[in-house]
């Protein structure tokens, strides 16, 4: 009995997130989201590192670094691609200062200049620390 206990007060903690916390996280997602459709790096700049030793990887390509992020990927894909983004399947995981979310993506699009339609699904991780009490 006693190592159930134990068992589950360790696997709590990663298992139950606050709902204030989960509210947080699902509105800096959703900042993030209308950076994208929008072209907008403002929200990235509100939610992420801005370390050079950054790195933000995608469909087997990476950026270095935020301003790298925005300037090189967001921004321009914005300006070519009508994007819409959608995160499904939340799966929020908090543990003490740290939190992961797990997330299926998927994006559809025209290309401005040509109307070719896109669309592509694939799973993101998103990883957070609460840095002065904030996400």
């Amino acid at each position: 009995m006693k190592l159930i206990l134990t068992v589950l007060s360790i696997i709590s903690p990663l298992t139950y997130a606050d709902q204030d916390d989960e509210k947080v996280l699902k509105s800096i997602l959703q900042d993030i989201k209308r950076g994208w459709e929008q072209a907008d790096g403002q929200p990235f700049r509100d939610h992420f590192l801005d370390r050079q030793d950054s790195r933000y990887f995608e469909s087997g390509g990476q950026n270095v670094g935020l301003d790298d992020l925005i300037n090189h990927h967001v921004i321009p894909e914005g300006k070519s691609i009508k994007l819409e983004l959608g995160f499904d399947n939340l799966q929020i995981n908090i543990h003490e200062d740290f939190a992961w979310v797990l997330a299926d993506t998927e994006v559809k699009g025209s290309i401005i200049k040509s109307g070719r339609m896109i669309h592509s699904r694939g799973h993101q991780t998103f990883l957070f620390r609460k840095v002065g009490g904030k996400w």
